[in-house]
């Protein structure tokens, strides 16, 4: 049972995004005051009196404009209303109605849909206002102020009149998250498309096409996941200050921070880039399990030796990640894609296992039989004993007699051999030292 749907329709610039994220308690999609910003599906989960819900964020509607972005934002907008159980239709309560307004009432109008009218813009709840909207004939026209939080309560006691099943936050289970990042054009969006199975996020050969974060919930193996499509990921330099795309660069790396597993596309008829390294370092820095997605696979000459020397060339850039997954696919013939999501499940497992203390310990001591920490400032680093403090990543606490006696080519040594004896491969391990100084420091 997934959980009731309102989708946000208006056209641009009339405040869609900001009740979005008054909504979702959270800056989820971009707000700039200038039309066009906004030209995905962005989904967020809210919660309304016991109900859960997720809400959809569109791009704004321009009926009549027939240029290939605007209808590709036109296309989305239609997906979201056919999947919507109620729609918010939001016009400019400041500007007043205008011919835009009509057209995107009538596109409305196509659909079997409850559509709640919210005049927005309204700061002192002027309701004299919204008596021009009656003409769209549409019903009661709602006033609020996205802004300023007001008028957002009636409006959300409409929209739950029309949910068709209520399910509770309390049942709404925590869903997978899974964050796609890369450069520009390298494909992530055809990739999410392919796995989900429809055109959920615009595919485009101009690079820049996904500005947002996009927020897509589906399932997999009896499980609940969320994909996040982010804007490709440009050098800071190439990024200008102040502008749009800034915010979506950004915004990416936030996906990153809030996902649960990683899928780093990369363009494989391109190779591994400095820039790839970069991003790859950036979500090894944040702890997060990943797979590098070597995507356009189908673009390659290949031989019996392709993939392998694919895998000796990812080794020698990305040896801060030696544990890296690699998948070889092509989005765009759906080759090997059953393999990623096969891989998620995998390292997202990892990235949540622990380890038993004993087992810990009997790995201490054979690391220390074998390879005793060197001596620094005519002292040795003495090892008592480890535990796992933490998951997601895996978090190993090493209690010492002075931490400030080891080496970080032991401490890597240390990491080895947690890894040989327990399969991490996908996901970065942290160890953290406590000395006797720490306990009596606290």
């Amino acid at each position: 049972m997934r959980k009731p749907l309102v989708a946000l329709i208006g056209r641009p610039n009339v405040g869609k995004s900001t009740f979005f994220n008054t909504i979702c308690g959270r800056r989820i999609s971009i707000v700039k005051d200038m039309p066009g910003v906004t030209r995905d599906r962005i989904y967020g989960d809210a919660e309304w009196c016991g109900y859960a819900f997720s809400i959809v964020d569109t791009g704004g509607l321009d009926i009549k404009n027939k240029d290939e972005f605007q209808s590709n934002i036109t296309r989305q907008a239609e997906i979201a209303v056919e999947l919507a159980d109620v729609v918010i239709f939001m016009v400019d309560g400041k500007e007043g109605l205008v011919s835009a307004d009509y057209d995107v009432a009538n596109f409305l109008r196509k659909y079997n849909v409850p559509v709640v009218l919210v005049v927005n813009k309204l700061d002192n709840n002027q309701v004299e206002n919204t008596y021009e909207f009656y003409s769209l004939g549409l019903g009661e026209p709602f006033a609020c102020s996205a802004e300023n939080n007001k008028g957002l309560g009636d409006i959300l006691d409409e929209c739950v009149k029309s949910f068709k099943t209520k399910i509770s936050a309390e049942e709404d289970a925590q869903k997978i998250k899974i964050a796609v990042v890369g450069k520009p054009n390298a494909g992530k969006s055809s990739i999410i498309n392919k796995l989900l199975g429809e055109d959920r996020v615009m595919v485009s050969n101009v690079a820049g096409t996904t500005r947002d974060a996009i927020d897509t919930p589906f399932s997999y193996n009896g499980k609940e996941y969320l994909l996040i499509d982010t804007a490709g990921i440009r050098r800071k330099r190439s990024v200008p200050n102040e502008s749009v795309e800034l915010y979506s660069v950004l915004r990416a790396f936030d996906a990153i921070r809030r996902a649960d597993v990683v899928l780093m596309v990369v363009d494989a008829s391109e190779g591994l880039s400095e820039q790839d390294t970069r991003i790859a370092g950036f979500i090894h820095e944040e702890g997060k399990p990943s797979i590098i997605v070597m995507n356009k696979w189908d673009l390659i000459e290949k031989d019996s030796y392709s993939m392998n020397k694919f895998n000796e060339d990812l080794s020698e850039d990305l040896k801060f990640m030696s544990y890296f997954v690699p998948v070889y696919v092509s989005a765009l013939t759906g080759q090997r894609l059953n393999k990623i999501m096969e891989n998620v499940e995998k390292v997202y497992e990892k990235s949540n296992y622990r380890i038993g203390t004993s087992m810990l310990n009997e790995i201490i001591s054979n690391a220390v039989a074998v390879n005793e920490p060197p001596i620094q400032k005519g002292k040795r680093c003495k090892i008592y004993y480890m535990t796992q403090a933490d998951v997601a990543p895996p978090t190993f606490i090493v209690f010492v007699n002075d931490k400030d006696l080891m080496h970080f080519s032991y401490l890597r040594y240390l990491e080895n051999c947690i890894r040989n004896a327990v399969d991490f491969k996908g996901t970065p391990i942290k160890i953290i030292l406590r000395s006797k100084s720490d306990k009596e420091d606290n």
